[in-house]
C-alpha cells in the first residue's frame, strides 16, 4: 500500500526536524518536503504533489487562512492538517471555514498527530483542542473524528432544527435551549434525535463540527462541551 505523503511547513527548523523523525518512523508515512513560509509551501505542494500538509498558522507570508484556501484549491489538492500553538476556538473555526482537513495543538502528544493524519488522509475531520493533561470541561474540544455526508443531505434540516442545531453546537444544555426558543424539554429532545439521524452526528463536538461546516458559529467563539 502506498504510504501516506507528507509536507511539513513549519518556520522552526528544530521543529520540523522532530516531525520528520516521527513521520519517518511509521511504516505507512512519507514525508516528501518541508517549507517554512506560506508561499514556499505553496509552490512545495504544487511540486510535490502531497496527500497531506502539515501546516503551522505562524509562519511568515501570507495568513493561515489564505495559505489552506490556496492549497485547497490546487490539483490534485492536497488534504490541510493545521498544527499551531493556537487553542483559541476562533483559529479553528477560521481554519476550518478556509478549509482544513484537521485541526490540533502542538502540546499535543505524539499519538494523537500519528491518528489525526492517518483520519484526515482517510477522509475524515480531526479537531483536538486539549491540552495534555487537562481534564475536558468549559468549553474545551476534546477530538473529533467525523466523515462528512457526500453530496449533501438527503433529508434536509428544518428551520427549528437550524435553530436546535446552533444552540445545542454552542454548547448550551437541552433545558437552556427550550428556555431560548421557548419550546418545551422534550421538544428539543425530539429535535435533538432527528438531527441525529439526519446527520449521522452523536457528540455535541460534531455537532459543533458541522454547525462550522455550515456557517452557523461564524460569529461565535466558543467551542463545544463534549459529551
Amino acid at each position: 500500500m502506498p504510504r501516506i505523503r507528507v509536507l511539513i511547513a513549519d518556520d522552526h527548523a528544530v521543529l520540523r526536524a522532530g516531525l520528520r523523525m516521527l513521520i519517518e518512523a511509521q511504516s505507512d508515512m512519507k514525508v516528501v518536503g518541508e517549507a517554512a513560509d506560506g508561499p514556499d509551501t505553496v509552490s512545495r505542494a504544487r511540486e510535490l504533489e502531497p496527500n497531506i500538509v502539515l501546516l503551522d498558522l505562524s509562519m511568515p507570508g501570507p495568513g493561515g487562512p489564505a495559505t489552506i484556501e490556496r492549497l485547497i484549491r490546487l490539483e490534485p489538492s492536497p488534504r490541510v492538517l493545521v498544527l499551531t500553538m493556537h487553542d483559541d476556538p476562533a483559529y479553528l473555526t477560521s481554519a476550518l471555514q478556509a478549509g482544513a482537513s484537521g485541526y490540533i495543538v502542538k502540546k499535543a502528544a505524539d499519538v494523537e498527530l500519528l491518528t489525526a493524519i492517518r483520519a484526515v488522509h482517510g477522509g475524515g475531520t480531526f479537531v483536538n483542542l486539549m491540552r495534555p493533561g487537562e481534564e475536558a470541561g468549559g468549553h474545551e474540544i476534546r477530538r473529533v473524528s467525523h466523515y462528512a455526508p457526500a453530496g449533501g443531505l438527503a433529508r434536509p434540516l428544518s428551520p427549528r432544527e437550524v435553530e436546535v442545531l446552533r444552540l445545542l453546537a454552542q454548547g448550551h444544555t437541552n433545558q437552556e435551549a427550550a428556555a431560548r426558543l421557548a419550546l418545551s424539554v422534550k421538544t428539543v429532545e425530539t429535535h435533538r434525535q432527528r438531527l441525529r439521524d439526519k446527520l449521522g452526528l452523536k457528540s455535541r463536538a460534531e455537532l459543533f463540527r458541522f454547525a462550522v461546516e455550515c456557517g452557523l458559529l461564524v460569529d461565535d467563539a466558543v467551542g463545544p462541551v463534549d459529551e
